[in-house]
């Protein structure tokens, strides 16, 4: 029996409220018919008794207090799902925008997913390769894996995006296995028409699921993109096995509007206003990531979030370090002196990485060259403290070296632009640098393997030469 509610108790903002309402269920959706005829729709969000509350997904402007239909649907929001998703651009409800027209379902699925069973699920194994040599050599992504970005306002955070979206792949055999499901939420207009035309202009459209939630979009849609990114990533891996790589930034606009739900709902805020819930509602979003027994497919998570004044220590990076495996930095300096990718190297790290790389995924000398460039590097900065109370002219040699050893790594490890290196590259790359220190320096390396890949010979470390042998292959 359909049971049609007429007239509404109370408006609030996006909410609006019922009476005597019976057999409702909590993420129900509803049909809001107006006086004109128009259709809106909803969700019930709190239950109290018989007094529901529902957040009106188009805003409740123009909504009756007398005359308005409520219609129970009796299911949570659901997310049409098929193999032609792909290449596909959606709104942050999981409507196509694309103009390409409705999306012919082979299922529909609950976006709040279902937990992942803790005893099916496989410990991560293997990697994926963003082509970026700071991300592969020291804080190697691994499939299944969430590994956020914790970058400030302003930065090229974005360009990282698109970047890692553009260039990411598994080992060729399983390449054609690989989609990237890409989510913004709250982003401008110019940077949503940057995403589409970055992803058309490279090629990598087709093996890309969008979800676009504008700035001027409500913000409950908002607080429904990165559920609709990955339920539809879950559908891709664990029912069509392919390995999936979920972006989504940014999370800090996501918490936001949590935050601005949570207020007009008149919740009790808990640090900095963010709802007390913060820390459960995160880890349901970051938990989907993984691997399951019986599926060939992975969930792989990167998402990013900006800090609010590059504060480490603000609610949303804070209570993401604690869920994530791991975190990418980036640093406001570098990116002032004209780096990029920006990769502050000493706070970032992959927990997991240890699991991913080495002989049979990467190479066998890979976890030793990561030890030794994080130890030099951080050798850099005692130097380079140093060096700001008695003067650089005053250091040591072998802290010289290390000066000099810091501004190259800078140079030419970090600042890599736009290029696509293999791991190869990184991790030879990596060895060329260790190679301008002392052979009795690197004491995380064991005698093998300086052996086989310590450079001696200096007309081989003519980093000039390299440059300009790379300028002339741009070209």
């Amino acid at each position: 029996m359909i049971i049609d509610y007429v007239g509404v108790k109370e408006i609030n903002g996006s909410l609006i409220v019922l009476d005597n309402v019976d057999n409702a269920s909590f993420e129900e959706m509803v049909d809001i018919r107006l006086d004109n005829g128009q259709c809106r729709h909803g969700r019930i969000v709190q239950i109290e008794g018989k007094r529901i509350v529902i957040q009106v997904f188009e805003g409740t402007k123009s909504i009756s207090l007398d005359n308005t239909r409520t219609r129970l649907k009796a299911k949570p929001m659901e997310l049409s799902l098929s193999p032609e998703i792909m290449g596909r651009v959606f709104s942050g409800a999981g409507v196509p925008i694309d103009g390409l027209g409705d999306v012919y379902p082979v299922k529909k699925a609950n976006i709040n997913g279902t937990p992942m069973n803790p005893v099916s699920r496989i410990y991560p194994r293997n990697y994926i390769n963003t082509g970026i040599s700071t991300i592969d050599t020291l804080m190697t992504l691994i499939r299944g894996q969430k590994l956020p970005i914790f970058s400030g306002s302003g930065m090229k955070h974005n360009e990282l995006a698109v970047q890692i979206v553009r260039q990411a792949k598994i080992s060729d055999d399983e390449d054609n296995n690989f989609c990237v499901v890409f989510a913004a939420m709250g982003v401008k207009n110019d940077v949503a028409d940057y995403f589409r035309r970055s992803f058309d202009q490279s090629g990598v459209l087709s093996r890309v699921v969008m979800f676009l939630n504008l700035a001027n979009d409500p913000i409950i849609e908002r607080t429904l993109t990165p559920r609709c990114a990955l339920t539809a990533a879950e559908y891709l891996a664990f029912e069509c096995n392919m390995h999936v790589l979920v972006i989504m930034t940014d999370m800090t606009s996501y918490a936001e509007a949590l935050r601005e739900f949570s207020s007009s709902k008149g919740e009790i805020p808990g640090r900095k206003g963010f709802p007390g819930y913060l820390y459960s509602d995160l880890a349901s979003l970051y938990e989907r990531a993984g691997m399951i027994k019986g599926s060939k497919g992975s969930v792989t998570q990167i998402p990013i979030l900006t800090m609010p004044n590059d504060d480490i220590t603000h609610p949303v990076p804070d209570l993401t370090g604690y869920i994530t495996e791991g975190q990418i930095v980036l640093d406001r300096d570098l990116e002032g002196a004209g780096f990029y990718p920006p990769v502050s190297i000493l706070p970032s790290l992959s927990r997991l990485m240890k699991d991913g790389i080495g002989e049979g995924y990467t190479r066998a000398d890979h976890q030793a060259l990561a030890n030794q460039l994080f130890a030099s590097y951080a050798r850099v900065q005692d130097a380079r403290s140093l060096a700001s109370v008695i003067g650089e002219e005053e250091l040591s040699p072998i802290d010289k070296k290390y000066m000099q050893f810091g501004k190259l790594f800078e140079q030419r490890f970090v600042n890599q632009g736009s290029e696509n290196r293999t791991i190869e590259q990184s991790l030879d790359l990596g060895w060329k640098l260790l190679s301008t220190l002392p052979k009795t320096e690197l004491d995380r390396v064991d005698d093998k393997l300086l052996d086989r890949y310590y450079i001696s010979d200096p007309d081989r470390l003519d980093f000039d030469t390299d440059s300009k042998e790379n300028q002339s292959e741009e070209e």
